[in-house]
């Protein structure tokens, strides 16, 4: 059987797979245009989108909403395919980049870092204000059946609006993680744990509106055989980050794309991020500094995040990451997942889909 198609109601992607969203700019138009032409749902990460903008110190809301916007259209001059925006709930630009991708037609948002409790009203709202329809789909990132029934409930109560989907990520994921420190080698938080809790959470609501909820599952996903590990634990599809910054059209430095072909197991660290998150990450010089209490608090220029606390905070999260992904990792660090060791080759979108498929149809 060949992988089957992943459905957001009226939304149908050749492919259940959709590329992670990765901020700071390593998921850009780039590499979302690239995967949607495969059949997959490729995704434009929103985090300081605007950091190549001159004013986005001075003018954050709209240097920002001003490159999502652009990064929207120029992947749509490059592709016909299903795109998506990851927005995080914590950017103190959350609502303005919710409403400029729905005004820009993305297809659709994923958003964690936080419950996404208010993300229908700005659907809404658009509709009403400019009296057209909009027809983005909301799918929030959450990491347990809880969190999922929180989002449904809140959504019915206030604006009548029953999710999407979700994307439950587990803590082998790369970036920030919705997960306590302790909590990330706990066995009863695993991925293969936790997508059978989510799917029994909106069995329930998929019965009473008759409607499918499709569950993605994310978190150090890897392989086809572990695309349909998961498919067969009840996901309608996977989410995958790690694997497609290897790719020749990932927006980011071939320097920071070579720290993944460098990397080793041991490499990999979990630190505490400037944003009050645990974070997975390549451990380096500018880590180990961090952690000696070498760096220093900063003067914030960006108030890119709302939970940041600037005048405890060591160094700015995104001036490193921007460093990073501008191929500069003594000025920074990058993110990963938990089998970035594994990766040790750059290859296209379009080599490694098929790869995938091979993968997954050689594991039945």
């Amino acid at each position: 059987m060949p992988l089957p198609p992943l459905k957001f109601g009226d939304l149908v992607a050749r492919l259940p797979i959709i590329q992670g969203g990765m901020g700071v700019g390593i998921s850009l138009s780039g590499l979302a245009s690239a995967v949607a032409n495969q059949g997959a749902i490729g995704v434009i990460a929103a985090a300081m989108i605007g950091m190549q903008e001159k004013d986005v110190a001075e003018n954050p809301v709209e240097a920002n909403c001003r490159a999502l916007r652009s990064e929207i259209e120029k992947a749509r001059k490059l592709t016909s395919g299903i795109l998506g925006v990851n927005i995080m709930v914590a950017l103190t630009t959350f609502t303005q980049m919710a409403r400029t991708a729905i005004e820009s037609r993305i297809d659709v948002i994923f958003s964690g870092a936080g419950l996404p409790l208010d993300l229908p009203r700005q659907l809404r709202e658009l509709c009403a204000e400019k009296k057209e329809e909009f027809r983005t789909k909301l799918v929030p990132i959450i990491s347990s059946g809880r969190a999922a029934k929180v989002i449904a409930k809140k959504w019915l109560s206030r604006f009548d609006y029953l999710p999407d989907g979700f994307v439950v990520e587990g803590p082998k994921a790369g970036g920030h993680l919705g997960f306590k420190p302790e909590e990330i080698p706990n066995p009863d938080m695993a991925l293969e744990k936790l997508v059978p809790e989510v799917v029994d959470a909106v069995k329930p609501l998929e019965d009473k509106y008759g409607r499918a909820i499709p569950v993605i599952a994310a978190g150090g996903i890897y392989t086809g055989a572990d695309i349909r590990k998961f498919l067969n634990l009840g996901a309608a599809g996977v989410q995958m980050g790690t694997r497609f910054v290897a790719t020749h059209e990932c927006d980011a430095d071939i320097r920071f794309k070579q720290s993944y072909l460098d990397a080793r197991k041991e490499d990999i660290t979990i630190i505490s991020s400037p944003v009050g998150m645990p974070g997975r990450a390549l451990g380096n010089e500018f880590i180990e500094k961090s952690r000696a209490g070498l760096k220093k608090p900063f003067k914030c220029i960006f108030h890119c995040v709302s939970t940041c606390q600037q005048e405890k905070t060591p160094y700015c999260i995104a001036q490193a990451l921007i460093s990073a992904k501008n191929g500069n990792l003594k000025g920074g660090f990058a993110f990963c997942g938990e089998n970035v060791h594994r990766v040790n080759e750059i290859i296209s979108v379009e080599e490694l889909i098929d790869k995938l498929k091979a993968e997954y149809d050689a594991s039945s």
